[in-house]
């Protein structure tokens, strides 16, 4: 087939406003907004979502804009919704061992309700426990046992007394110690003076019942030690047997307000026994001494202990939890234990304990970045243990390392049921692959989003839908059918096919955005098709500047382009920019040398390290075809070099491969190439033109720079045929080839484009060789030529390098 040009028609889709059935947006906001194009990932995530056993994590590859997050955090708000409310987590004291804290999973409401009446309790306390130690029966049972106790220890001091009484000392007790003196003959305390007159005998008589007497003291301090320990105990126990049916009264209301799964049950009683036994061993902290401003801040301190921290409270909520966490620090993502400073410590306790968001999302969702977690060691080691095992345990990083001393805790690890959906690109997915796959293994359901999708009637009125929920979620203007189906071409241009749309719903999101904001500022109703088109031009000029300055480099001519006339070996080849968030295309000269020599094709930007290895690739499948075109005369002795002109950034991609192609073989045959037709195509081994990227932006750079230099009817461009469905152009570009200014001519081989460039005809091989009127055939005879060359110059130098001369 020869070169076909196309019509105005074929160069864009175009959406007509009457086919999508609706008058503007407004009446769309009551349809469901579907997952557009994305029935695959759809049905993915549904089956992960839906898995219940462990490991079935999603991992959710796609673009930034293609509505991964947002459908995501759609289907957990549906799924949670009809998911039961997941209990309560609090943390106890641990009377038993205080830097274990106990851990205690309670139905959804229940961990408030146990706090509120540990509080009670606590109040009843302070105010029950005193006012029931100063009842009569207490007071008058308390009497009679310390009366009774005393008696006992009267007894034993009456007798004490006596013996020291006949041994001539006077003894008397003085604040819990024995004071006792030597008496003389008239019953008078004897002085040190008078001890000293006394003779050596009565001195040591004196000694020795000095010392049977401190015998006698010591066994009897021991007598009413034990005495007292017992009355002390005794009362202790008429304390407690007065107290402890108030405290299990007390116990007993708290645990009568909760309902609680029988685990959970047990694991409260146990808690419950802990803190009465604590109140038991505390009861002195009750009763008011001499220092009360002391006792009564001991006290407070003290009933702190019995605080319930409602680490996560459920009781608001109707369905499993939903969490988004942007912001996966290591407290935010697994908990932490808060520090308090005390002197040169840090203190904390169980109440200081806050949950995560994985805690929080127990029973439900959690939504994580994979691009977060990377680029935190420390968040990905302690993931990866808990999706090991399934258990969470709070702790806080780095304590260890502080500078002051710090009192820890290790609280009581949990087990933690949740669903976690990672987002993350499809590069960084099948990193992980492949320097973690034990981490990987945990995400076993990949949601994979597809950049664009095939393009029917029911995804282009579920686009529709999608701008009217937006305008609806925003609070926008609504949108007219023809702005709408603006929306959805610049859809289809995205994606660079007039068969598919694309994806990113990203950019159509700020398309809208946009658009609102322009017909917001002439005070419209609504949104039309002229509001569209002017931010869609509004968006170009703000991107455009470093286009435009290239394009002013051609028109002042110091980047050389020639659109008109014909030179040999010279061909407009068609490149593109992309800066990231804009693409265009440039046009760049391309030419080529050819002479005799044994060195083949020689690739320049090859040799000076400035291509890339797609590029290298296309130029040695050219050099290929090259050869099996002229196979028949091989070998060739040919010296050839190509070069891209004014090229200083490096080039890749092979789409140049035809314009070299035929800037080489027009260097060999001698014919000129037309200068306003540029080309772009990759040529395969076999001669056939191959799509290419970037068609629109290729085309319409090229046009605007013939518009530069002189639009005069005779420019265009020649691509390959099986890019034609690709074609999403501008509507300038459109309406120049309507009105006959410009051209857009396909191709499916290189014959074809090069009988277009030349207005020769190719050439067929025959028995002979190729026909002389044809490009191959004048390519042919140059070819012989430089072999020629080639054989005469060896014959001066004295014939085949390495032979032997005959006689």
């Amino acid at each position: 087939m020869s070169c076909v040009e196309l019509a105005a028609a074929d160069l864009r889709l175009k959406v007509a406003p009457e086919s999508l059935g609706f008058e503007d947006t407004s009446s769309l906001v009551g349809s469901p907004l579907p997952w557009i194009g994305q029935a695959r990932a759809e049905a993915a995530a549904r089956f992960g979502m839906q898995m219940g056993h462990r490991d079935y994590n999603l991992f959710v590859l796609g673009e930034v804009g293609s509505g991964r997050r947002t459908l995501l955090s759609q289907m957990m708000r549906e799924l949670a919704a009809s998911r039961a409310v997941p209990p309560d987590l609090c943390f106890l004291n641990n009377f038993d061992e205080a830097d274990h804290p106990l851990a205690l999973r309670m139905p959804a409401g229940q961990g408030r309700v146990l706090r509120q009446q540990m509080a009670q309790w606590v109040k009843d306390l302070q105010t029950e426990l005193p006012k029931r130690l100063q009842q009569d029966d207490f007071l008058a049972e308390r009497q009679r046992m310390e009366q009774a106790g005393k008696a006992e220890v009267d007894a034993p001091y009456a007798t004490l007394s006596a013996y020291a009484e006949a041994h001539q000392f006077a003894l008397m007790r003085d604040q819990g110690h024995m004071v006792f003196t030597l008496k003389d003959a008239q019953g008078e305390p004897v002085t040190a003076g008078q001890a000293l007159l006394l003779s050596r005998e009565k001195r040591a008589e004196m000694d020795a019942a000095e010392e049977a007497l401190r015998s006698e003291i010591g066994r009897y301090l021991d007598k009413t030690r034990a005495l007292e320990r017992v009355m002390t105990e005794s009362l202790t126990a008429l304390r407690r047997q007065t107290l402890k049916p108030l405290l299990d009264q007390g116990l007993a209301r708290v645990r009568q307000q909760l309902n609680l799964p029988l685990e959970a049950a047990d694991k409260l009683a146990a808690y419950a026994q802990q803190a009465q036994q604590c109140v038991l061993d505390n009861l002195a902290l009750f009763e008011p001494g001499e220092e009360e401003a002391v006792r009564q801040e001991a006290l407070q301190a003290w009933l702190t202990l019995f605080r319930v921290n409602v680490a996560v409270d459920n009781h608001a909520c109707t369905g499993a939890p939903v969490i988004v966490e942007d912001n996966p620090l290591y407290r935010n993502l697994f908990g932490s234990i808060e520090y308090e400073s005390d002197g040169n410590d840090l203190v904390t306790d169980f109440d200081q304990i806050r949950a995560g968001s994985l805690l929080r999302a127990h029973g439900g969702f959690l939504m994580l970045h994979l691009r977060d977690l990377l680029t935190d060691p420390p968040v990905w080691e302690k993931l990866g243990r808990f999706l090991r095992s399934g258990r969470l345990q709070i702790e806080e990083p780095g304590m260890a390392h502080q500078s002051m001393a710090a009192v820890s805790l290790t609280p009581e690890a949990v087990d933690v049921d949740v669903k976690l959906v990672l987002i993350a690109s499809v590069d960084a997915y099948y990193a992980v692959q492949e320097i973690d796959p034990e981490f990987a293994r945990r995400f076993r359901c990949k949601v994979d989003f597809a950049e664009s999708f095939k393009a029917t009637a029911q995804t282009v009125q579920a686009s529709a839908v999608f701008v009217a929920h937006t305008c609806e979620r925003l609070g926008l203007l609504h949108f007219s059918a023809a702005a709408v189906a603006l929306i959805i071409e610049d859809s289809h241009r995205l994606a660079g096919d007039q068969t598919r749309q694309s994806a990113l719903f990203g950019r159509s999101e700020n398309l809208v955005i946009e658009s609102h904001a322009v017909a917001k500022s002439r005070g419209a109703e609504r949104v039309e098709a002229a509001d569209v088109q002017a931010t869609q031009t509004a968006l170009q000029q703000r991107l455009a500047c470093p286009q435009e300055r290239i394009q002013e480099t051609i028109a002042d001519g110091d980047r050389l382009l020639v659109v008109r006339g014909e030179l040999v070996a010279q061909i407009n080849g068609l490149t593109v920019m992309d800066l990231g968030d804009h693409a265009f295309g440039v046009p760049v000269r391309v030419t080529a040398r050819s002479f005799a020599g044994d060195e083949g094709l020689l690739n320049i930007e090859r040799e000076v390290e400035m291509s890339g290895p797609i590029h290298d690739k296309g130029v040695l499948i050219l050099h290929s075809y090259l050869a099996a075109l002229f196979a028949h005369i091989a070998p060739l002795s040919m010296n050839a070099a190509v070069v891209f002109e004014q090229e200083y950034g490096g080039v890749e991609g092979d789409s140049a491969s035809c314009a070299e192609l035929f800037a080489l073989l027009s260097s060999l045959s001698g014919l000129p190439l037309h200068q306003g037709i540029a080309v772009t195509g990759a040529v395969n081994q076999h001669g056939e033109l191959l799509p290419v990227g970037g068609i629109n932006e290729k085309i319409e750079g090229y046009f605007h720079s013939c518009e530069l230099l002189g639009l005069d009817g005779q420019q265009g461009v020649l691509m390959p045929a099986r890019n034609r469905r690709h074609l999403m152009l501008h509507e300038r570009v459109v309406q120049a080839v309507a009105q006959g200014r410009f051209h857009i001519h396909m191709a499916n081989d290189v014959g074809d484009g090069l009988a277009l460039l030349t207005g020769w005809p190719f050439g067929q091989l025959t028995a002979g060789g190729y026909p002389a009127h044809s490009v191959l055939g004048r390519a042919q005879k140059t070819l012989m030529d430089f072999r020629r060359a080639c054989e005469a110059l060896t014959l001066r130098r004295g014939g085949p390098r390495g032979g032997k001369k005959r006689s």
